[in-house]
This record gives C-alpha cells, structure tokens and sequence, in this order.
C-alpha cells in the first residue's frame, strides 16, 4: 500500500512536535495525518483499524519516559513498535498581539514543556501561574479563543509561524538547549521488522511477585547474555498498592540470538511479558556485541549441547 494512501494519528493539534516526528516517515507529509487530543485516543484509532499507525511520544532527554504512552502500551489489545523518531525540542513563547510580558499572569502548556522552561519563567516572569494544557500546539492554539483564560502559551516555534493570530515574545527559552524527545511509530502487530544491526527491542515485564530478588532475576536475563539495557522504567499497574511493570528497551533485535535467549528467560520468569517490538534505532549506532555473546557462539553452544545430548561426547561406561 503506498504510504499516501496509508492513515496516521498523532498526538495534535497540528504543530506539534509530534506531527514534526511523523512526518519524518517517508511519505508521512503526503498521507492522511489525523490530530488526536491525547495519546489512549491516537492508539485506540489504531487498535480499532481506523488508523494504520500512531506517532507517540514516549521519552524525554529532561524528563524521563511520558507515563501517559508507557501505560497505554502496556494495556489493552497488543500493539506494535515499528519505528522511532527523534525530534530536537526547542520552545518559544506566545501570546496574542497586543500582549507584553509584562502583562502576563498565567501561561500554558504542555506538562513536560512546562518543566523544561521553568527556570526561564522563574528568572523572567516570576509570578506566573501554570495552566496545564493538553499539548503545546493546543495550549497556542487555545490563546485564539475569545474565552481563553490564559495570557501567553509555551509552543513549538512552528506552531508560531503558521498561526498569524500568535506573537512571539521570546524565543529559546528551553532550560536546557540539548532536549530531544524520542518518539515511536505503533500500529497493529504484523511482521517483524528486518534487523539492522543498529535495533532496539521494547518489552513490558510484570513483576510476578514482590520479594527481594524479583527485578535482578529479571535484570539477569539480559546481563548474562549479554544484552544492554537503554532504558528501564518501573510503573504501578494500577491493581494495587505495589504491583509493578517494568518497561524495557534493550538493545539489539529479537532476531539476535543473545536477545531472543534473553526473551525467552524473561517469558518463563514472567509470562505475561509482552513483546512491543523490534525496531531500527534512529540514531543508526550500531550494537556492540562482546564475541561470547553473538550469534556464532549461541549456535556453537546450541550445537555443542546438541552433542552431549545426542550421546556423541558420553564417555564409555567404566567396569
């Protein structure tokens, strides 16, 4: 199917560093984009066939994992990672013409954009109060209503430039100019994607149960094959007070032996483990791989149990 006839949802309105993360899709600018206010609705488009994918974000350089896509992924019908996308984060602030900073009094934005501009805010506008706002484009967007009740917006300079309606008041004002934002591509579970030999593998491991030991068993099924862990996450299931999952993402493909070893220990320990996909890193660093842990040497241990199994190395019956 070619990729404009393709249907896409994202975290909208449009503007946001999301819909800049789709369209980093080749052929994303060209097929249907449709906004979503927030992340469970993007992925229930999916889910329900309505949307072939959904570009969500799903961790932050300044703040760590997005909750709202660690959670959403981890319930419901199985979904599919098929491709990330890094976006470099950079912020301006808005308000309506007319408005100076001097007349500000509340500003909103996104909660995660809110946090990366908070020592700019503190050290210029000091007494601003925060609306938390659903995105930073519809935090922008919300300023052109006659009912807003907010005086200025934090947004991503493209939402500044295509509305003519918003005056920006400052430019650059991210606490830290080195953000990036890490964004995924989910659609319905499908074929595996092919191995690159620069891949990420996304699991969720529920914790089977609370005792000391639980989260190193799990830990030990990547460390002993050999498998580095990029990001690890806990969070609570929701089910009571100290029931946790772990969201991993571990480098390599599950098409590596190291990683699928290290898949199938995870699935004994814990079988509910869901598999959220194998996919391309988007910065194309290659995996380093120590040589006990390749894939020759997984298949020349196979092959050497193989043996002994198969009685070739039994040594003769003495007496």
């Amino acid at each position: 199917m070619p990729a404009s006839a393709l249907t896409y949802t994202f975290l909208g309105p449009e503007g946001t560093f999301t819909e800049a993360a789709l369209l980093q899709v080749p052929g994303a600018a060209d097929a249907d984009r449709v906004p979503c206010t927030n992340v469970n609705t993007a992925l229930e488009r999916v889910r329900e066939g309505k949307a072939d994918a959904a570009m969500v974000p799903i961790e932050n350089s300044v703040e760590g994992g997005v909750t709202a896509t660690l959670d959403a992924i981890a319930t419901g019908t199985e979904l599919r990672i098929i491709r990330e996308a890094l976006v470099p984060i950079t912020f301006v602030l808005v308000a309506r013409p007319g408005v100076k900073i001097s007349d500000i009094r509340r500003i909103s934005t996104h909660g995660h954009a809110w946090a990366q501009c908070r020592l700019w805010v503190d050290e210029n506008i000091p007494n601003a109060e925060y609306v938390p706002g659903s995105s930073t484009a519809a935090a922008a967007v919300g300023l052109l209503e006659d009912d807003a009740h907010y005086e200025a917006a934090i947004c991503a300079p493209l939402v500044a430039a295509e509305r003519p309606g918003l005056n920006v008041l400052a430019e650059n004002i991210g606490d830290n100019p080195g953000a990036v934002t890490r964004f995924i591509l989910v659609s319905r579970p499908g074929a595996l994607t092919e191995r690159t030999g620069a891949d990420k593998t996304t699991v969720v491991v529920p914790l089977p149960e609370d005792r000391p030991g639980a989260l190193m068993e799990i830990l030990d099924q990547f460390a002993t094959r050999g498998v580095n862990l990029s990001r690890i996450e806990s969070r609570p299931t929701g089910q009571y007070l100290g029931h946790y999952f772990f969201s991993i993402d571990a480098d390599g493909h599950a098409s590596d032996a190291r990683v699928a070893d290290a898949l199938a220990g995870l699935h004994r320990i814990s079988p509910a483990t869901r598999f959220l996909g194998s996919y391309a890193r988007a910065d194309a660093q290659q995996t380093s791989v120590a040589p006990h842990t390749s894939d020759a040497a997984f298949a020349s241990a196979h092959a050497w149990v193989r043996d002994i199994l198969g009685g070739e190395n039994v040594s003769p019956r003495l007496g």
